[in-house]
């Protein structure tokens, strides 16, 4: 495996964080001259592996650690349908009881929601069904699409985009997962599947391992 090598812009961010720190964003922009959209790759590979931490309504800071092993080409190069998994899906219809029930069963913190024609219409986070829940209504009465979030407030993503710019999303928004979708932007999405953070974990792990010699310790 080969020692990661920064680009200069990242040796310039974490010199940034580590004087600075915790910053945001758009203030890391700032001291830069670019946009926040030109850094989002950059923040998201190195807070993949490690060397960047990032907390909501806080920004970034310095996590101390340096020199890690990591493929760094091959992360930049892998698409999101490479890594991506089957998606939960809730009818629109469908009561917030069913979705609480499907989001324990599956075991995921996040519901796409799906029209009559199995096109995207909404998202379901954990928060949002402990908001419906901790109130006095009548779970199996009402329905999702009363508390999910819309279009157009849904972030997305396809199956040929680089997962680092997935991950760069997630990061930014402060978010679990995002649908991968097929289709036209401005029009309906069919969901085709799902990458979460922990996608994105095993994604490292993945590179990881595949750049050991073989015969290595794997324990």
């Amino acid at each position: 495996m080969r020692t990661i090598e920064l680009t200069d812009r990242q040796e310039r961010i974490l010199e940034i964080v580590k004087n600075e720190g915790p910053i945001t964003g758009e203030q890391i922009a700032d001291r830069l001259s670019l946009t926040r959209a030109t850094l989002r790759p950059d923040l998201a590979i190195l807070t993949m592996v490690n060397f960047l931490g990032a907390r909501p309504r806080v920004g970034y800071y310095f996590t101390g650690k340096t020199g890690a092993e990591v493929p760094l080409a091959e992360i930049k190069e892998r698409k999101v349908g490479e890594y991506q998994s089957i998606p939960v899906v809730v009818g629109e219809s469908d009561s917030v009881y069913d979705a609480i029930s499907a989001m324990f069963l599956e075991d995921v913190g996040t519901l796409f929601v799906v029209d009559q024609a199995s096109r995207l219409a909404g998202v379901l986070s954990r928060k949002d069904l402990l908001r419906a829940s901790i109130g006095k209504q009548e779970l199996e009465s009402m329905p999702v699409s009363i508390i999910m979030t819309r279009m157009p407030n849904i972030t997305v993503c396809k199956k040929d985009d680089l997962l680092i710019e997935a991950a760069s999303l997630l990061i930014e928004r402060q978010i679990d997962a995002l649908p991968v979708v097929n289709g036209e932007d401005n029009h309906p999405y069919e969901v085709v599947g799902r990458v979460t953070k922990t996608t994105m974990t095993k994604a490292l792990v993945d590179l990881v391992q595949t750049e050991r010699p073989l015969g290595g310790d794997r324990s």
